[in-house]
């Protein structure tokens, strides 16, 4: 076998539709388009999403929402998943991604814990963001929270 022997499975490709090339050839004349029209006529067609003058489903349908793309994305994790670890755990963004205590990890600028739930285990917590009971429940369970950047 040699590389200039090689060509496709039967079937697996069509000869090219030779256009405009006499009446015989059954694509003669008007090359499959029709006659006139805005179709027929060289860079003929309309644009996507255009509907004849309709008013667009685009611009029928309301915009909604909002996406701040200057916003400071964290990796949120919970007092409630901080209880289940071992006490003197050194808990950062590393040991989260590592033991996916996080939904989301990836584009994240970091670490940020919230005050849902109860922690009773004294640990280390090294994030870049706390909210004020979070860091209350820490630290009266007699662990640190250490803001990294």
């Amino acid at each position: 076998m040699r590389i200039d022997t090689l060509s496709p499975a039967e079937g697996a490709t069509s000869p090219v539709k030779r256009l405009g090339r006499g009446i015989g050839s059954g694509h003669g004349k008007t090359s499959c388009k029709g006659h006139k029209g805005q179709w027929a006529r060289s860079g003929g067609g309309v644009r996507p999403g255009f509907e004849g003058g309709q008013m667009p489903l685009s611009r029928r349908v309301p915009k909604r929402g909002f996406h701040n793309k200057w916003a400071t994305n964290y990796t949120i994790i919970n007092l409630s998943q901080l209880e289940k670890l071992p006490a003197g755990t050194v808990v950062d963004f590393e040991y989260v991604s590592k033991n996916n205590l996080a939904k989301q990890v990836k584009n994240s600028a970091g670490l940020k814990v919230l005050g849902k739930g109860e922690l009773k285990v004294a640990l280390t917590v090294k994030a870049a963001g706390f909210s004020g009971t979070a860091k209350q429940a820490i630290e009266k369970a007699g662990g640190t929270c250490e803001q990294v950047k």
